[in-house]
């Protein structure tokens, strides 16, 4: 039988009982120790796929099955916050530097670069910010829950807006020019809005018309702050430059 190497507790599975730590064979291929560990960072997994399919179809499921302790079958809101956000800073950040979200009187010698280093270096750490910020939004509206419920709460939101700002970001440049591009942009547009309604129904336990109020509310006045710190860091970064073009439309 094989002990933990934290404790010297002899284990009979592959966590150990006393310390909880998993029993890792490091005496592998490289290749397959390479694997395992893209899978434990990202969750490459069944529960990856299941938890994205439940965070766009039922939403609020997520946050509710995490505050009642059934977190087995889901990964970790921070994880797939951190993932998620990831990706999209990634992708808005080349999406930027191709010029696709400029807008007129800007140029994509001059503007696109500053626009690009502000997605890749100030955004991320605005959204950091910003999230807690966006929990106590939530903890206002709904005060009889604790803030950590709501933290959890932003964080699968916040990873749905990611995921369908992916989608809308690269089409800024051409939905000014093409119908079917604009529409897609306000279905998903429409949708991100009934997602945060259906998962502050679903979270909270209230009625429709009081999710709808203040989910409305709540996003009003989150927009008004997302916009004005995006403003003053574009400002900052770009102060000769307009403003950027979604933050106007």
């Amino acid at each position: 039988m094989t002990s933990c190497k934290n404790c010297d507790t002899p284990l009979e599975a592959r966590y150990c009982p006393q310390c909880g730590q998993r029993d890792i064979d490091l005496d592998r291929p490289l290749p397959e120790l390479l694997r395992e560990a893209l899978r434990e960072t990202f969750d490459v997994d069944g529960r990856a796929a299941h938890t994205l399919w439940t965070l766009i179809r039922r939403p609020g499921l997520l946050t509710s099955e995490y505050l009642a302790g059934r977190r087995r079958r889901y990964s970790s809101p921070f994880r797939l916050y951190l993932i998620i956000s990831l990706l999209f800073f990634v992708l808005t950040a080349w999406v930027a530097g191709q010029g696709i979200l400029l807008d007129e009187g800007q140029t994509l010698e001059v503007d696109a670069p500053g626009q690009a280093r502000l997605f890749a270096d100030y955004v991320p750490r605005l959204m950091f910010i910003l999230l807690p910020v966006f929990a106590l939004f939530l903890k206002v509206a709904f005060r009889q829950r604790l803030y950590f419920d709501h933290l959890i709460h932003a964080l699968h939101l916040h990873s749905a807006l990611f995921i369908v700002l992916m989608v809308m970001l690269p089409l800024e440049r051409v939905a000014a020019q093409s119908v079917v591009a604009m529409i897609t942009q306000l279905v998903l547009f429409a949708y991100l809005l009934t997602i945060f309604v259906i998962s502050v129904r679903h979270v909270y336990r209230v009625s429709w018309p009081m999710a709808t109020i203040k989910s409305f509310g709540i996003m009003i006045g989150y927009m008004a702050l997302v916009a004005a710190a995006f403003e003053y860091a574009s400002q900052f970064i770009m102060p000769d430059s307009a403003r950027l073009p979604f933050l106007t439309d």
